[in-house]
């Protein structure tokens, strides 16, 4: 079910990626998730295709969309059913890249948007670091100016894409901040696999999101090009802070049509399964609670739906998206739960793709600002 947001192009669109996901990436995910790693030459088909470049202007190659696309991307994407998947391609084209667009001088973008859109090179977000979780104003790495270059030490973790990531987009500390301004001094950087002193100093072990590598990184006197500020020195909790809602928004679509996908495998599953001589279908306990969650999950997309609305037209929206991250994340775990319950034994085997969502959608209160987080943000605007 969709909502009338989207148009007939968007609807054409869906249907290009639908195919592709059914065709060419559903069958290989059980693999890359054994591997916990994408191949390559998936990123460049991406790339081939135009799905990596849904929005970015078509002076660089992409297709000069709108961000209702890019809601359908990652709609079609998280039917694959592995959320590891469909989380490093959002990362690459949602939840990083998009700076570049926007704060990024013309020599910037024409030096690292072709190779984006094509999939040659990979991004990956790193300002989560080990000691500070959500709090970006408490980052640590640090960079500092000198001659040509900006000479970043400090470490990142929980970085999506980092272990094999080609750029990164990196916060760092450039000047104190205050008490009263915590967030004061904090720039963004573009920084290029390979640059000296810059190492992934571990490829984190997962409950989920298997196919999607998370790294810890290492920067020790990595000296970065002063061409590769991105945006103004000083001001990148401000950039960071524009991007957020679309991190989050995003990571809302996410988990809402993955938890989509899981409650249509779970129908299937009741209508095939027999126990007592009639299938799980005919019962009225099961039938019901199919039912709470369909309409749990219709809630939360008209949330999202609404926030994606907002977004699109260039509204302030951080307590709309605010509720649909927080809602659509928390229904996505309780439909996870209850399609485990409604497969009983053979939703704990990993045959079954409910057992690998059930690990996915368990991030998705926390990645991207915890639940908590998001109740703060609502409440400091209603009281």
């Amino acid at each position: 079910m969709t909502a009338g947001i989207f148009s007939d192009e968007h609807a054409m669109l869906r249907k290009s990626i639908r195919v592709f996901v059914e065709k060419e990436v559903a069958p290989h995910v059980r693999a890359w998730e054994d591997a916990g790693q994408i191949p390559r030459t998936f990123w460049r088909r991406l790339g081939a295709l135009g799905f990596l470049g849904l929005e970015f202007p078509t002076e660089y190659g992409g297709g000069g969309g709108d961000f209702l696309s890019s809601v359908v991307l990652g709609e079609e994407m998280a039917r694959c059913r592995s959320g590891g998947v469909a989380f490093s391609v959002l990362v690459h084209t949602d939840m990083s890249s998009p700076w570049l667009t926007r704060f990024g001088t013309d020599a910037q973008k024409r030096k690292y948007l072709p190779r984006i859109i094509s999939g040659e090179s990979v991004c990956a977000l790193a300002i989560t670091e080990p000691g500070t979780g959500s709090d970006m104003a408490a980052l640590a790495t640090r960079a500092e100016r000198r001659s040509d270059d900006y000479v970043l030490t400090g470490s990142k973790m929980f970085i999506t894409n980092g272990v094999y990531g080609d750029l990164y987009f990196v916060a760092a500390r450039t000047g104190p901040g205050s008490p009263e301004r915590r967030h004061d001094g904090l720039s963004m950087f573009l920084v290029e696999r390979g640059l000296p002193g810059f190492t992934v100093s571990r490829k984190l072990d997962k409950m989920g999101m298997r196919a999607s590598d998370t790294a810890e990184l290492a920067f020790v006197e990595c000296p970065v090009p002063a061409a590769n500020l991105l945006g103004t020195e000083g001001r990148g909790f401000q950039q960071l802070a524009e991007g957020l809602q679309r991190e989050r928004l995003m990571a809302a679509v996410l988990a809402l049509s993955g938890a989509a996908q899981a409650l249509e495998d779970t129908i299937a599953y009741l209508r095939e399964r027999t126990a007592f001589g009639e299938p799980l279908a005919a019962r009225q306990a099961l039938r019901h609670r199919v039912a709470d969650l369909a309409t749990e999950l219709e809630a939360a997309r008209q949330l999202v739906y609404r926030a994606a609305t907002l977004y699109a037209a260039g509204e302030e929206c951080v307590t709309e998206v605010s509720m649909a991250k927080l809602f659509a994340t928390e229904v996505a775990n309780h439909v996870a739960y209850d399609a485990v319950q409604m497969h009983g034994g053979y939703g704990y085997m990993r045959e079954f793709p409910v057992e690998g969502f059930f690990r996915d959608v368990r991030l998705w209160t926390i990645a991207s600002g915890t639940s908590e987080v998001m109740r703060e943000i609502i409440t400091k605007r209603l009281l």
